[in-house]
């Protein structure tokens, strides 16, 4: 019935040579899944603490394994009551890795704005375009957000946003129920170590004394058998 034809065989060729298009994809999907797109941080604390009059340096640092090139980013602060707008404090653009960002003018529309400079710098693989807020006030408290915009990325945007709180001093945390708890804890363990380690000695010293009388005893043993079998046997005495 199927004389003089052949059934198609499946292709044992490998399948990137089967379909390179469709391999292409797959390795471009897992390349991006190691390679993070742009990603703004401001560093492992969104919490700052600040003490009044002094300068506090609010961190925003973003990378992206693609590169980037005309990155547009900005500072924005918001207070902690959401009924107001946030405010502009420093607009500025980055030509690429190599160049100096550089500021954007914009109007002047808050006190805020003159006491802030930008601290940018290049890690290698991050990049940092923190704020410096020189003599911070109380009414500096709120939200300050980074925003940054990366052209080479199909101008993808990512932004992040920390928390600063403005105190009169720094609280001075008392530590000294937690030496104390480490000083009784040390000591109980010091202790216990002193314990075992005379325990071990006495041990020591009890079983080498054992070990010295089973010596003695089995030396007076042999010392016994020795003496009898040297004394010469008494002959009986024949009956009369």
């Amino acid at each position: 019935m199927f004389a003089g034809r052949h059934l198609p065989q499946r292709s044992r060729d490998p399948l990137w040579h089967r379909h390179p298009p469709l391999m292409i994809v797959i390795l471009a999907a897992f390349f991006a899944q190691t390679c993070f797109t742009l990603e703004v941080t401001v560093g492992k604390n969104p919490q700052v603490l600040a003490r009044n009059g002094t300068d506090v340096l609010l961190p925003c640092i973003f990378s992206s394994c693609f590169g980037f090139e005309d990155v547009t980013f900005s500072w924005t602060y918001k207070t902690f009551n959401d009924s107001f707008k946030p405010e502009d404090l420093y607009k500025g653009t980055l030509k690429n890795r190599k160049s100096i960002p550089k500021a954007v003018d914009i109007p002047l529309t808050n006190e805020r704005m003159e006491r802030v400079e930008l601290m940018a710098s290049d890690d290698a693989k991050d990049y940092k375009l923190s704020l410096l807020l020189k003599e911070v006030d109380f009414h500096d408290a709120g939200r300050y957000t980074c925003i940054v915009t990366n052209k080479k990325e199909k101008n993808m945007s990512q932004n992040a946003t920390l928390t600063l709180t403005v105190v009169e001093k720094f609280e001075v945390v008392d530590n000294t129920l937690t030496v104390i708890i480490g000083s009784v804890v040390g000591g109980v363990i010091g202790l216990l170590i002193l314990i075992l380690i005379i325990k071990k000695i006495i041990t020591t010293i009890i079983k080498r004394n054992e070990d010295k009388k089973k010596d003695c005893l089995v030396s007076s043993s042999v010392n016994e058998n020795t003496d009898n079998a040297s004394k010469p046997e008494m002959k009986a005495k024949p009956k009369a």
